[in-house]
């Protein structure tokens, strides 16, 4: 009997290990099989990650290679919840919120996510992970990035833009030439104990390839000019907006743009979208006078009106059609030329009528009024210059004195500046070219002739006429002591609720210098200026200024070139 109850307690033993032997082979066989991919996954995840390598975004330089937009080392900091406790969190939560000045529930919200990584700043200064390390907090860390930094804070911000927090372009040549600058990422793979500690393992590693460097047209120093003398005439005329662009009229190269109002590159984030727009090319106006140098091309070149030749100004009232045409001030008889020096509307409209619709249009075309530069920045447009087709009566005493058509500042400095080099037209650009941190050039940018709107017979004795418009006319406070510089002035009326406001204008200038052989052409537009809002009060000595300051520069560069 005694027997027979041991032999059923063995059995019964035996049975169970034969059964527990086999659930679990089962339950092996099931995990090695099934559940393989997934545990093999879990596991690596635990015991390694992946560190996305950030490349250094490419800088911006202007043309002497002095640096617009660098990248500087900075520290991230990221947390891996999963190893703090919550003492660890509340303790983490409480010093970073005092020291960073954020938000506490902002910083637990992140410590509470079930994870392995979570930011919880970026891109921080040096001295503050100083700090952050001394507390040695558990699951704490930082990874090295960089920073978009612009030394000059608001300089050329209109052609530069910025990028983010992630050094994706957002707006400017940081956006358009992001593919560029951006680079390509790196990735290292980091070994981790069961504990999460990092065993400074790299068990792969791929190196990110830097962005590469774009080099400008733009010539800092002269932008810097640009720049002080807008800012001073905007805030003294109390104007609504200015725009300013310097380009060498030979080659097409932007020496300097600059609009008003403005923002800081550092502090994108706290700008308004009126302050960042490039206006120089996305807004258009009724030009006004300026715009007489198209009558005055297609007179010349023609050969249907000369110099000499006289009209009667009508002492200041003009009828054409059922509207009636004034100048600022009366006059009598005028030549050509003194219609241009005093700027004179019915003087202007009479040598339109000789002309005719059709060749207004055309030499409006020829300087391309009416269509894009094809500069390289974003967000041109192309005005309004309506064909003859869709002239009406009037249309002869308007658009031949700027009015009934749109331009751009842009597409007055390049019309001026196409006289000023014997009438080819040069395609504006900002890009010279781009290279890599070897020097090495990826792609280059050449100046490019888009047409002969002119003769260089017809540039030369328009040079002469726009001369006298400085030392004779309307544009006596451009003059340069020293220089001769050739520009026209004009003032135009805005166009508010479908009417022609009496106390609302555009006051212009575009010029170039020296005449006989001009190394700067200029526009100067502003928006609402008042009291004073003539072309030749308010935008003419912005032009002398700046004209005169950048060539005393220039002249400097190149006496210390020819040193060297």
């Amino acid at each position: 009997m005694q027997i027979r109850k041991y032999s059923l307690r063995f059995s019964f033993i035996f049975l169970f290990l034969i059964f527990c032997l086999i659930f679990f082979s089962i339950k092996l066989i099931l995990i090695q099989v099934f559940r393989a991919s997934h545990l093999t996954t879990l596991a690596e995840k635990q015991h390694n990650y992946y560190i996305k390598l950030e490349p250094v975004r490419g800088t911006i330089f202007d043309c002497r290679l002095r640096p617009l937009a660098i990248n500087l080392a900075v520290y991230s900091l990221y947390a891996n919840p999963r190893i703090m406790t919550e003492e660890d969190k509340r303790e983490a939560a409480q010093y970073l919120s005092s020291l960073l000045n954020l938000n506490l529930d902002f910083i637990l919200e992140r410590l509470s996510q079930n994870k392995y990584f979570v930011w919880l700043v970026r891109k921080i200064p040096m001295e503050v992970v100083d700090q952050i390390k001394s507390y040695n907090i558990r699951g704490l860390s930082f990874i090295k990035e960089s920073k978009r930094y612009y030394p000059n804070k608001s300089l050329a911000s209109h052609v530069i833009g910025f990028a983010g927090i992630d050094n994706n372009g957002l707006e400017g040549l940081e956006l358009q030439f992001d593919h560029y600058l951006q680079g390509q990422p790196g990735w290292t793979q980091i070994l981790r104990d069961a504990r999460q500690r990092e065993l400074l393992i790299e068990k792969g590693f791929i190196p990110p390839r830097d962005g590469f460097n774009l080099v400008l047209t733009i010539d800092e120093t002269i932008q810097f000019i640009a720049e002080r003398a807008l800012e001073k005439a905007f805030v003294k005329h109390n104007a609504k907006a200015a725009s300013i662009i310097v380009m060498n009229p030979k080659t097409g190269e932007i020496l300097a743009l600059a609009n008003r109002p403005t923002y800081n590159l550092e502090e994108s984030s706290n700008s308004q979208p009126e302050s960042r727009t490039n206006r120089t090319l996305v807004y258009v106006y009724e030009p006004g006078s300026v715009f007489k140098i198209v009558t005055l091309a297609a007179a010349l070149e023609e050969d249907l009106v000369k110099e000499t030749d006289k009209f009667f100004c009508e002492y200041g009232t003009y009828r054409v059609a059922n509207h009636i045409l004034h100048d600022h001030q009366p006059h009598g008889i005028l030549t050509l030329r003194g219609i241009i020096e005093q700027s004179s509307n019915i003087g202007t409209t009479k040598v339109a009528q000789k002309l005719g619709p059709h060749l207004i249009y055309k030499y409006a075309r020829r300087f391309r009024f009416g269509m894009r530069t094809g500069i390289d920045l974003t967000g041109e447009v192309q005005g309004v210059l309506k064909p003859p087709s869709l002239w009406s009566k009037t249309s002869i005493g308007a658009i031949p004195i700027g009015q009934e058509v749109t331009v751009t500042a842009l597409q007055l400095v390049c019309a001026i500046a196409a006289i000023a080099n014997d009438g080819v037209y040069m395609k504006p650009f900002v890009v010279k070219y781009i290279k890599d941190n070897h020097d090495e050039l990826i792609k280059s940018f050449e100046s490019q002739e888009v047409d002969h709107v002119i003769s260089v017979e017809t540039a030369k004795r328009m040079k002469d006429i726009l001369t006298g418009v400085v030392d004779d006319g309307t544009g006596k406070l451009a003059k340069i002591e020293g220089i001769k510089v050739a520009g026209k002035t004009g003032t135009a009326q805005k166009v508010i609720g479908g009417q022609y406001s009496q106390n609302r204008f555009f006051a212009s200038f575009i010029g170039f210098a020296p005449v006989e052989d001009a190394k700067l052409a200029v526009a100067v537009v502003f928006d609402e200026p008042h009291p004073s809002h003539f072309g030749g009060t308010v935008s003419a000595p912005v032009f002398k200024e700046v004209v005169e300051n950048a060539l005393k520069y220039l002249a400097t560069n190149e006496e210390n070139i020819n040193i060297h």
